[in-house]
């Protein structure tokens, strides 16, 4: 049995771009470990927060949720604060993540890498996929924590960015409300959404676990916004955008050339 660590910025963010390793890998015996660098208290707050719960204190509770369906057997939290969107004030916060020293909070993780023995971490590509802060910090805490950690495998989750269009042009339009999504066009910090397919080196299928990926979305109730689109999509049209999780693994050439992830396989 070996550890697999996904390192995330928010809650939620665990469902769409690891959920499936994370499923994979835990059904297959393999210990299974979230770690989350916020409390995502700048998302969507929802109407029925009862008197004295916080939005961060609900997204914890629909986390757990998720680990529970994805077979997550521990949640670990840094602490930080959510930093909001590029040009927030929220950026400017004192616990803002952004603001974060790297090497402070690369030990926290580095922490839990030790304490787990990991083998394998998960962070984001340089870009943080789309660009979110948060998600950027998460690159650079991330690879500084596999060095304080000595972690052996570190992988760059993204997004394929050929791949996802032509998912989304194959999508009918009904069911699909951004297939006209311009995916070379500037996302948060100015740059293309993921990864071109030729930087990558890692595709995982995970089409065996879809519904439970889609399900670990549903957990995300408090955010109906991001997570509608998906609930509303039907499986099989779910399963074309996200049954294929991609990654870069750091130190191996470009192209597309693992099939798993090296240390859990």
């Amino acid at each position: 049995m070996a550890t697999l660590v996904c390192f995330h910025a928010h809650p939620d963010d665990e469902s769409l771009t690891t959920g499936g390793v994370m499923a994979k890998y835990a059904a297959e015996g393999h210990r299974v470990v979230l770690v989350v660098a916020t409390g995502g208290e700048h998302g969507e707050s929802p109407d029925d927060l009862a008197p004295g719960e916080s939005l961060a204190h609900r997204r914890r509770t629909e986390t757990e949720r998720s680990a529970a369906n994805l077979g997550i057997a521990r949640i670990a939290w840094l602490g930080y604060e959510d930093s909001g969107m590029t040009g927030w004030e929220q950026n400017a916060a004192p616990r803002a993540f952004v603001l974060a020293d790297v090497d402070e909070a690369a030990r926290r993780l580095a922490d839990v890498l030790v304490e787990e023995r990991a083998d394998v971490l998960t962070v984001y590509d340089w870009h943080g996929v789309y660009g979110h802060p948060d998600h950027i910090k998460i690159h650079h805490v991330g690879h500084r924590a596999a060095e304080l950690a000595g972690t052996a495998h570190i992988y760059e989750a993204t997004f394929n960015r050929e791949a996802m269009r032509r998912a989304l042009e194959a999508a009918p339009e009904e069911v699909v409300e951004r297939s006209d999504a311009d995916l070379d066009g500037p996302s948060d910090d100015g740059n293309p959404f993921g990864t071109p397919e030729d930087e990558l080196t890692t595709s995982v299928d995970v089409s065996e676990f879809t519904e439970r990926k889609l399900a670990s979305v549903a957990c995300h109730a408090s955010q109906v916004t991001d997570t509608g689109m998906f609930l509303r999509m039907p499986p099989g049209v779910f399963a074309d955008l996200f049954g294929t999780e991609w990654f870069i693994h750091k130190g191996e050439r470009p192209g597309i050339h693992e099939y798993e992830l090296t240390g859990l396989d």
